[in-house]
């Protein structure tokens, strides 16, 4: 009774401590499912009493023991995607876990046989861009080719579209579970096959390091996208080089990157889809991101901040972004979340420099699903963008 009694302590306190560290980060703890928390209780509880019960208990009760433990840990998983719709499904989950190829993958070196031959689903491609100016060491990179590529001799001039996921993400997040490749396809099916190039870059490197898409200790991403990812589609499938036929869009901290990406560097993408985005790259407050993100300097803070980038450059020509944000109804019947703060604070900014703006606030849960229902709603819009 009394490791009983140590172990309810010990659960209570551990659910509390991740609750405090995952709020430290930004990641917003309280949308998660009550079940989260309870279940983390739970499998501490479960790990001290299999511990402590271990020798003097027969073999029968440590193995179920052992399958409590193991089927409480399922538990905090299932409730971790609950909470963020990371896999829709259980396929879904299998190929991700697994790291089965994406549908329709094909290999860069196939395409020259597959040149001028009808592909009514386009293609997939992994691709590994050389990282001699960033020295960012990046897992393996997609491009999504649509069916218009693939028309005629040599491929047309399409637009391109950078997509970036959350902070623990992979590149393949934005087809798996963003459902970006099933959108477009549904898109270009109904558009004469007309849809740009997808770019699914590698933002993190890793499922534990944050960059926030800045060049810093964490990373030189900023100079991997635009000076490694960008011009390498260019000269590797003949997207147009127009800035004004590039786009960036991301979910969460994607969604901070890709409002980042577009007001730094207008000469080279001219639209944005910020979805549920913060109001800037953070690592916790400000003196924490400084230090932590860009290792003390506080001058990369201002370079690096949407709001300040913005305020600097001053008029812009010929920009646009899209903002859309979740939030839960308040007694006034108003939507409210962190995220409608940062997009509305960011869309005024936006506006008063001359960049047109569409802002959206729905019901909802800082989720993929959220993501990929926002990613089709623009979509109609980044084509009449990009395809001008």
């Amino acid at each position: 009774m009394r490791w009983l009694l140590f172990g309810l302590v010990a659960g209570t306190g551990t659910a509390v401590v991740v609750y405090w560290m995952l709020a430290r980060q930004g990641l917003l703890p309280g949308d998660a499912p009550r079940s989260l928390w309870v279940w983390i209780a739970l499998t501490v509880l479960a790990v001290v009493l299999l511990v402590t019960g271990w020798t003097r208990s027969g073999w029968g009760r440590r193995t179920g023991a052992v399958l409590a433990t193991l089927l409480a840990v399922l538990c905090i998983g299932l409730s971790v995607n609950q909470w963020s719709g990371f896999y829709p499904s259980t396929g879904r989950a299998w190929q991700g876990l697994t790291g089965q190829p994406l549908s329709n993958e094909a290999s860069l070196r196939s395409l020259v046989e597959l040149r001028n031959i009808p592909e009514p689903n386009g293609k997939i491609i992994p691709i590994r861009v050389q990282n001699s100016t960033s020295r960012f060491h990046h897992r393996t990179e997609y491009v999504y080719l649509p069916p218009a590529w693939f028309a005629g001799p040599t491929p047309p001039q399409l637009p391109a579209l950078i997509l970036i996921g959350g902070v623990i993400t992979t590149p393949e997040d934005w087809v798996r579970s963003g459902g970006a490749v099933a959108a477009v396809q549904d898109f270009a099916a109904t558009h004469h096959g007309q849809a740009p190039i997808l770019v699914f870059v590698d933002p993190t490197g890793g499922l534990s390091n944050d960059t926030e898409c800045v060049d810093g200790p964490h990373g030189n991403v900023d100079t991997h996208i635009t000076k490694e990812v960008r011009p390498y589609v260019i000269s590797a499938f003949g997207a147009a080089p127009d800035p004004a036929r590039w786009a960036v869009a991301g979910w969460s901290m994607g969604g901070t990157c890709a409002v980042d990406l577009t007001v730094e560097h207008s000469d080279l993408f001219h639209t944005f889809v910020d979805i549920s985005g913060d109001q800037g790259p953070n690592i916790g407050d400000r003196n924490q991101t400084v230090a932590d993100l860009y290792g003390g300097h506080a001058d990369q803070w201002a370079r690096f901040d949407p709001a300040t980038a913005m305020a600097g450059h001053g008029r812009y020509d010929n920009v646009a972004g899209w903002f859309q944000a979740e939030g839960h109804r308040t007694a006034g019947h108003r939507l409210t979340s962190p995220q409608i703060r940062a997009a509305t604070a960011l869309n005024t900014v936006a506006q008063a420099n001359n960049i047109t703006t569409v802002f959206l606030q729905q019901p909802g849960r800082h989720t993929w699903p959220f993501a990929a229902n926002a990613f089709r709603q623009s979509l109609p819009w980044l084509n009449s963008r990009l395809c001008n």
